[in-house]
């Protein structure tokens, strides 16, 4: 099992946003193509989400599926797994977890994982006083958890300020509309780009998320 390297305090939600502000204001003032998407793309909408079982099912629902197909889904889950708690999901059939729109392939994911909680190989305290690397390592050990799904966790949940998903999609077409790219980005390159970014890679992330929505919804380029 890995060991902490460190213990992360927990910020108010206060301290998180003022961090946030900083972290815009630094990431705008050295890369202008960031600011103009900054200035584009408006507000983030609040991405944050509770640590813990609940939010990683929710991730693996949302693999792959627009965020209101996911959005649908959940919402049945959780109407369905009261209260809401490992035991309770493991409890329940395949055959009652396709029916409330899960894939087979995520019925076994979302098995996994409640029984990693269960068996106690997953624990969200602990998971908050790991560093990055080591959460995404303890993550990934469990089927269906891919680095995507580890990342987000770590931006969303755990409130991490340096974190780049650099396979998710949206982000490497923002990033080929907003720096004239000839071709879009992959994972790597993507990779490659954030580095100078850091240490804010979780607000450059929101950046070009904020960016590629008001793109889909304007049919004109910044």
């Amino acid at each position: 099992m890995a060991q902490a390297r460190k213990t992360r305090s927990r910020t108010t939600k206060r301290e998180r946003e003022r961090r946030i502000a900083e972290a815009v204001k630094e990431l705008t003032t050295r890369d202008a193509e960031l600011a103009r998407a900054h200035e584009f793309g408006g507000p983030f909408h609040d991405r944050s989400r509770k640590a813990g079982f609940e939010t990683l099912v929710l991730l693996v629902v949302e693999q792959q599926l627009s965020l209101a197909s996911a959005a649908a889904i959940m919402g049945r889950v959780r109407d369905a797994v009261v209260p809401f708690k490992p035991e309770i999901l493991l409890g329940m059939s395949d055959r009652r977890l396709r029916g409330l729109g899960l894939s087979g392939a995520k019925v076994r994911y979302c098995r996994a994982l409640a029984q990693a909680f269960v068996d106690g190989d997953l624990k969200p305290a602990r998971l908050a006083r790991l560093d990055d690397s080591l959460v995404i390592e303890e993550l990934t050990r469990v089927k269906g958890i891919g680095p995507w799904t580890a990342e987000i966790y770590l931006l969303s949940a755990l409130g991490r300020l340096d974190i780049l998903p650099a396979g998710d999609l949206a982000l490497q077409v923002a990033a080929q509309h907003l720096y004239d790219l000839p071709d879009r980005p992959d994972g790597k390159a993507l990779r490659d780009m954030g580095e100078a970014w850091r240490p804010y890679r979780s607000v450059a992330a929101r950046i070009l998320w904020q960016y590629y929505r008001a793109l889909k919804g304007r049919e004109v380029a910044p």
